[in-house]
This record gives structure tokens, C-alpha cells and sequence, in this order.
């Protein structure tokens, strides 16, 4: 399939493909810089809108879609799964094939389920449709991988926050306008707009974006790619339905297990092979291991704050905390998170630029425990929810703008959308694991009025004091981060690629 997209893609985009492992000319910038930026960056936040797309139709889905409750579950679990199995596919094909045409592909991927989803009326046609959404995760990492290869250095810091930010920027964005969607229009609207958005992003990157010229060759790992999906879904299953299916359950304990047992055989391969999928010895390095730990906990963190605040806006005002507010109001109140993330990527840049990007990383963790501090004490009027999502967005904005930076100065400058990919993939982890830890802490903490059972507001306290603890272990890991000045990373780069042409013309 990806033999014959690609020249396909290039007569398309009228594009020359450079040979492989030729290195970029950065010796002067690009006329059409900012625009390239702009467009990667749009790109990212139409694909991260997916993961709101359809919250607010969640209530309605059985009625909607005419199947149980537990069915149209999958209408979310399968854009995470589908998700988590493209994001590192996704990053190393690119590698191999050009970035560009593996970021049309995921675009064009993400177009085709939205419209399979704006035709579909039952279950099966939705799931996959939700499922061809998520097969568009990989578009953000390999984004910042075309900014490392084709922006001036002087462009570089700011440009790669930003597309790192669009990742929370589209989720926050996207609330608002998928409730508004929702609550004025018919719900296929929702998935209309997402098709006509991700038509747009295609053309754009058709248009602006040219082809990386780094490349890694080779095959491509279809045995490690396997093994790490099923790992994965394994892993991931477990996590999002374990509150449903029971935690001590045979089928939660199960996938645990076969998780475990098929991620260490999967490791044992790429260990062996060739041309792995994920290149475990580089990922072992200090700087890039300790960084995806980081990208975890954060990961973690931030989705903390989805689960919180809506709740906490929608439970009736009979409950003494909650505000019995809409759908819209909370994407409203959601909304300045999102951009509050935007206007810190040139800060996050700036900092990073002057003292480093595991300053960067730390202060973000910083600022984060600060903002979840401030929730346990400010949570009884939108004001204040309001300046809770904003504080924990800059956070969020001055650490996703850090953590390519980290990852990007110690990996090889021919596997930097693997190596992106994977980070983008354990914040994602991240995620469900707060989804679950927070579904249990909900679940047994609760009050009884009447006959109606809410979370306890101790609950909500709860998940805000594991999320503040969870940036501090982010700020922990991020201490021991080895110190390097963003100058010595770019000089890294220069070097590898060079050293990556000078191989490939003696070869």
C-alpha cells in the first residue's frame, strides 16, 4: 500500500523527492517558512481534535447509534487503540518513506473515517470510522520531525513547541466547538467538519510542505510493528475497560499478562533485528528514557484536568459543588487552556533557548502542581475553574514545547520521527492511566442524595492532589536529565546528518 500511495503522493504534490540520507541545506531560511509552520501546526491541531470530537455525543450514543451502552464505548476505545498502533508505525515509515508522504497519508486516513462516520447511523460503521481517525495520531510527531529537518535553526525552538502544544491546543479547542456542533445542528455535522478540515490540512501541506530529505531506508519491521500492537492494545484495553470489566477480573488480568509477556518478547526482537521498529539502545539513553518517563507522568497530569473540571461543571447544583452547566459552558471553560498552550510556545522556546529545555521541562512541572494546588482550594464558581485550566495550560505549553527538544538532541537525525513518535505515544499511555485512576478514585468515593449517587467533591480533591504529585515525580525525573545547552543539540544534529551523507556516499 505505502509503494503505492508514495509515488502518488509526489505527482500530486508536485514535489521532487531528494535522494535518500541527503542532508538538509539550512544555509539560508526558506521563503515560505512561516507558512510551513502554520500549516504543520494546523495540521496537528485538526488531527488532536478528534480526541473531543464526539464527548459530547457520549450520553446519546446508544440512542443515536441504536446499540448498548457498552458497545458505543468502542466509539472512543477504538480511536485510543487505533491511536496508540499508528503513532510509532507511523514515525518509523516516515523515516523510511519521507515524512510528508506519511504525514498525507495519516491525513487523508483521518478524512476517510470522518466521512465514514458522518454516513454511519449503527455501531459498526461508526467504530470504524473512529478507528481510521485515530490511524492519524502519527501526523503531530512527524510534523516536528519535518521542522527539525527543514526549518533554520533560528526557527527551529519555537516552531517545535508549538506543533508539540497542538496536541493539548486541538483537544481544548475542540470541546467547544464539537458541543456547540452537537447542541445547534444535527450530530453528522461533527463529522462533516472534521472531513473538511483534514481536506483543508491536505492541501495545505500539499501546496507549503516539501519533502524531508532525510531519510533511513531500509524494511520495515512488520513482525516488531505486530508485536508492539498487540502489546499495546493489550496494555491499553486492560487499562480503559478494567473499571467495567472489574479489575480482578480473568479478562483484565489476562490482557495484563499477555501485555507483559508479548511487549518483553517484542523487545527481545528489536534488540536482534536489523532495522527495528523502535531502536531500544537509543531509547536506553539517559536523556531519551528519562524524558518519555517524564512524558508519562505528564501525560498523566494534564488529562487529569479533562476529567476533573467538566465533572464538576456538569453535576446539578443539588450535589452543594457541582454548577449544572452545559456541554458548551464547559468547552468554554476548557477553551483557554488550549490557548494558553498556544501563546507559551515561543516562551517555551525562549526558555529553552536561554537555559536549556530541561529548565524548561522543570518549570512546566512546576507550574502544573501549582495549578491543581490552586483547584483544591479555587473549585465553587466558573471564574476560578476558568483560572485553573489556564495555569495548568501554561504548564502544559512550556513542557510539550520541551520535550522534542530533549528527545531530538540524542537521537540520530535520521530517526527522529520514531523517536517523536514514541514520546507522542507515551504521553498517551499517560492519558489512560489517569482516565483509570481517576474512574477508580470516582468510583469509591462517593455521596448518596436521594436515590442519586455523585462523586464525592473529597473524590475530585483526590484526583487534584494524585495529578499536583504527578508533575512534582515529572519534575523529579526531569532533575536528573543530563544539561545540555540547546546549541550543542543543534551542532549534534549538523553533525549526525552530515555524518549520515558522508556514509552514504561511501557506501
Amino acid at each position: 500500500m505505502i509503494e503505492i500511495l508514495v509515488p502518488f503522493l509526489d505527482r500530486v504534490g508536485g514535489r521532487t523527492v531528494p535522494p535518500a540520507n541527503t542532508a538538509p541545506s539550512r544555509g539560508t531560511a526558506p521563503p515560505r517558512t512561516n507558512a510551513v509552520v502554520v500549516v504543520l501546526a494546523f495540521a496537528g491541531i485538526v488531527v488532536s481534535l478528534m480526541q473531543t470530537l464526539v464527548i459530547p455525543l457520549v450520553p446519546e450514543l446508544p440512542q443515536l447509534l441504536d446499540a448498548p451502552a457498552t458497545g458505543t464505548a468502542w466509539v472512543v476505545t477504538a480511536t485510543l487503540l487505533a491511536g496508540a498502533v499508528a503513532t510509532p508505525a507511523a514515525g518509523r515509515l516516515g523515516d523510511m518513506y519521507g515524512k510528508r508522504r506519511i504525514l498525507l497519508i495519516s491525513l487523508a486516513s483521518m478524512v476517510l473515517g470522518s466521512a465514514i462516520g458522518g454516513l454511519s447511523d449503527s455501531l459498526t460503521p461508526m467504530i470504524v470510522g473512529r478507528t481510521l481517525q485515530g490511524l492519524a495520531a502519527g501526523v503531530i510527531p512527524l510534523g516536528i520531525s519535518i521542522m527539525r529537518d527543514e526549518l533554520p535553526a533560528e526557527r527551529l525552538g519555537s516552531a517545535i513547541a508549538l506543533m508539540s502544544a497542538s496536541l493539548g491546543v486541538g483537544g481544548a479547542l475542540g470541546l467547544p466547538a464539537a458541543a456547540f456542533l452537537a447542541g445547534y445542528t444535527d450530530w453528522h455535522v461533527l463529522f462533516w467538519a472534521a472531513a473538511v478540515l483534514g481536506a483543508l490540512a491536505i492541501v495545505l501541506v500539499l501546496t507549503i510542505v516539501s519533502e524531508s530529505s532525510v531519510r533511513t531506508g531500509g524494511r520495515f519491521d512488520l513482525v516488531g510493528t505486530a508485536g508492539l500492537s498487540v502489546g499495546l492494545v493489550c496494555l491499553l484495553l486492560a487499562i480503559s475497560k478494567g473499571s467495567d470489566w472489574g479489575w480482578s477480573s480473568g479478562p483484565t488480568g489476562g490482557l495484563f499478562a499477555a501485555s507483559v509477556v508479548v511487549l518483553v518478547l517484542w523487545g527481545r526482537w528489536e534488540l536482534r533485528t536489523t532495522r527495528p521498529l523502535v531502536d531500544l539502545r537509543v531509547t536506553a539513553r539517559r536523556q531519551v528514557l528519562l524524558t518519555n518517563l517524564a512524558s508519562t507522568v505528564f501525560g498523566f497530569a494534564m488529562f487529569a484536568m479533562s476529567l476533573i473540571l467538566p465533572q464538576l461543571l456538569r453535576l446539578p447544583e443539588a450535589a452543594g459543588y457541582g454548577m449544572g452547566r452545559s456541554m458548551l459552558v464547559v468547552g468554554l471553560v476548557m477553551a483557554p487552556s488550549g490557548l494558553v498552550m498556544m501563546a507559551m510556545a515561543p516562551v517555551s522556546a525562549r526558555i529553552s533557548k536561554a537555559r536549556g529545555p530541561k529548565v524548561t521541562l522543570m518549570v512546566g512541572a512546576v507550574v502544573v502542581a501549582a495549578g491543581y494546588g490552586l483547584n483544591m482550594a479555587l473549585m465553587s464558581a466558573i471564574w476560578q475553574l476558568v483560572l485553573v485550566s489556564a495555569v495548568i495550560g501554561v504548564g502544559i505549553g512550556l513542557a510539550y514545547g520541551a520535550m522534542p527538544a530533549l528527545i531530538m538532541a540524542a537521537v540520530p537525525v535520521s530517526e527522529t520521527a520514531a523517536a517523536n513518535s514514541l514520546n507522542t505515544l507515551m504521553r498517551s499511555i499517560g492519558t489512560s492511566l489517569s482516565s483509570a485512576v481517576a474512574g477508580v478514585v470516582l468510583a469509591q468515593m462517593t455521596v448518596t442524595l436521594g436515590s442519586v449517587t455523585f462523586p464525592a467533591q473529597s473524590g475530585f480533591r483526590v484526583i487534584m492532589g494524585i495529578g499536583a504529585g504527578s508533575a512534582l515525580i515529572a519534575l523529579v525525573i526531569a532533575a536528573f536529565l543530563p544539561r545540555r545547552h540547546p546549541t550543542e543539540a543543534m551542532s549534534d544534529s549538523r553533525t549526525a546528518t552530515t555524518t549520515s551523507v558522508e556514509t552514504s556516499t561511501a557506501g
